[in-house]
């Protein structure tokens, strides 16, 4: 398995399994004299761990972090930061079940047919509690991208079949983690609440889609033509578990419109600035930055693992059924919100550094 960096200069590695001693990693090419603050990061990891609600996974995990290098009397020193993070609440035996036998719409088939062998604990590395280090190199991505002014927020726009019709600012999201859903539109967040505790008493799940908003970030980032600005966050975001689908700007309904409704009219916005009028470019133009806010959306499927009797096989190709064990979100849509955003705030920090080397 030789894929477990992202990134180019703004690097981050992460290591570990789910039922493993430690979820971990390293982020290399951090700039020194960054003021790195604790209690900023465990609180970014806080809103991603399980046990926040009757409708997350109850494993009771404190997720605290415990830095190994690169930090000196608070400050970044340049050197790689490694971080760890203890698993202490593992229940390996609720896997018990399915040791032998493939769990519909999981990883087990695929890293089995890969690898001729798999950790059926949790699914191992394929297990969404991996995202773990990705919210921890994330926040350190946060606090880089403050010094400049720059923002990364995300909320639910949809669980199931509830949608909120709602453009958010990201002053609007000020408050966003008084909703238990992360939905800032009240009448929509009960309805999505309403939904999940149903889907909870059937034994089943939901997925819903992530609106994110990256305000403050300045016109020419993006490293075209292979690694334009929208095609590293589709990357960064389609790479978390379940992700199913990307979009910015007006994505799909850019394709029923009209390229004069479409297009994004420059604007002179006074002391020499220069903006457009519309956004629907979702602040990218060709592949770089325009100024505008970022703005995109990420599709997550239902969580696969279902409290209902299902068909499937086992490793020699033999029919079995089985249900699904052990503790599980119902929709993890809320809990992705932070790894959205951490996952934005790598690519942004990145192609920030990136870009300090396109010009004299």
């Amino acid at each position: 398995m030789s894929a477990n960096t992202f990134g180019t200069l703004f690097r981050l590695t992460t290591f570990g399994e789910s039922h493993g001693p430690a979820m971990g990693g390293i982020i290399d090419g951090c700039p020194a004299g960054l003021i790195i603050d604790n209690e900023f990061v465990q609180h970014e990891l806080n809103r991603r761990r399980p046990g926040q609600s009757g409708y997350t996974s109850p494993r009771d995990e404190s997720d605290s972090i415990e830095f190994l290098s690169g930090i000196f009397e608070g400050k970044s020193t340049g050197t790689p930061i490694a971080f760890i993070i203890r698993n202490t609440d593992q229940r390996s035996f609720d896997y018990d079940h399915v040791r032998e036998a493939y769990r519909p719409s999981h990883a087990d088939f695929t890293y089995d047919s890969k690898y001729g062998f798999r950790d059926y604990r949790g699914g191992g590395r394929s297990s969404a509690r991996e995202t773990l280090s990705r919210v921890a190199g994330g926040a350190i991505a946060k606090l880089l991208l403050k010094e400049v002014g720059i923002t990364v927020k995300a909320y639910v726009q949809r669980i199931g079949e509830i949608d909120t019709a709602q453009d958010f600012s990201i002053e609007q999201l000020e408050n966003i983690e008084s909703s238990p859903v992360r939905c800032p539109d009240k009448a929509a967040s009960d309805k999505m609440l309403t939904l999940i505790n149903r889907l909870k008493a059937e034994g089943d799940t939901a997925g819903g889609v992530i609106s994110c908003i990256i305000e403050g970030v300045p016109a020419g980032l993006g490293e075209p033509v292979f690694d334009k600005l929208q095609a590293d966050l589709a990357k960064a975001v389609m790479s978390i578990n379940t992700a199913k689908g990307f979009e910015y700007g007006d994505g799909f309904n850019a394709a029923s419109m009209r390229g004069s409704e479409h297009n994004d009219i420059f604007i002179a916005a006074g002391a020499g600035k220069i903006e457009t009028a519309t956004n629907h470019s979702g602040g990218i133009q060709g592949g770089i930055s325009n100024g505008a806010d970022i703005r995109f959306r990420v599709a997550f499927k239902p969580i696969a693992t279902i409290r209902q009797a299902q068909q499937t096989v086992n490793r020699i190709g033999e029919s079995v059924e089985i249900e699904g064990k052990g503790r599980h979100d119902v929709c993890v849509v809320p809990r992705a919100v932070p790894i959205v955003e951490a996952m934005a705030a790598l690519v942004i920090a990145d192609h920030l550094l990136r870009n300090r080397s396109a010009r004299l």
